[in-house]
C-alpha cells in the first residue's frame, strides 16, 4: 500500500488521480476528494499550488457535468410531460441565479446544487465561473489548513 501511495504521489500520476478524484467527487457520486490533494502536497510540497490547480479544475468540471445532467433531466421531463415543470421549491434558487453556485463547493448540497442549476437552465458559463471560485477557495482553505495547522494540533 505504501508503495502504491508513493507511485500516486509522483507529479506524472498524482496530479492526475488528483483530477479525477476531484472530477468524481463533484458528480452525485459520494467521494471526497480532499484527501488525495492533502496526501500529495504531504508527499510533494511543491505541488502545493498545482494541486489545488487541478483539483479546482476537475472538481469544476465534475459540476459542470452536473449542470448538464440537470439540464438533460429537465428537457426529459418535459418531453414526457409535455410542458415545462417547474416546482416552488426550486423557484427560491431561481431567484439568486448561478451565484448559488458558489455554494457549490458545501459538503452534501453543493453537487445537487449544481445539477439543479441546470435543472433551472441557469446560464452555463456564469455558473461554472461561481464553481471554480467557491471550489477554488475550499481546496486552497482546506489544503492550508491540513499542511500548516495540523502538525500544529499534533495530529
Amino acid at each position: 500500500m505504501i508503495e502504491l501511495a508513493h507511485w500516486l504521489a509522483l507529479p506524472q500520476h498524482g496530479l492526475v488521480t488528483v483530477f479525477v478524484v476531484a472530477l468524481v467527487s463533484a458528480t452525485l457520486l459520494p467521494l471526497g476528494s480532499e484527501p488525495a490533494v492533502f496526501a500529495l502536497v504531504q508527499l510533494n510540497p511543491g505541488l502545493f499550488w498545482p494541486a489545488i490547480a487541478v483539483a479546482t479544475l476537475g472538481n469544476t468540471a465534475g459540476g459542470a457535468i452536473s449542470w448538464w445532467m440537470g439540464l438533460g433531466a429537465h428537457r426529459a421531463v418535459d418531453h414526457l410531460r409535455g410542458r415545462r415543470t417547474e416546482t416552488r421549491a426550486l423557484a427560491w434558487l431561481k431567484r439568486f441565479g448561478p451565484r448559488a453556485c458558489l455554494l457549490s463547493w458545501l459538503p452534501v448540497v453543493g453537487d445537487p446544487l449544481c445539477a439543479v442549476a441546470g435543472w433551472l437552465r441557469l446560464p452555463f458559463w456564469p455558473c461554472v465561473l461561481y464553481m471554480a471560485v467557491g471550489k477554488f477557495a475550499r481546496y486552497l482553505v482546506m489544503t492550508v489548513a491540513l499542511v500548516w495547522l495540523w502538525p500544529l494540533l499534533g495530529l
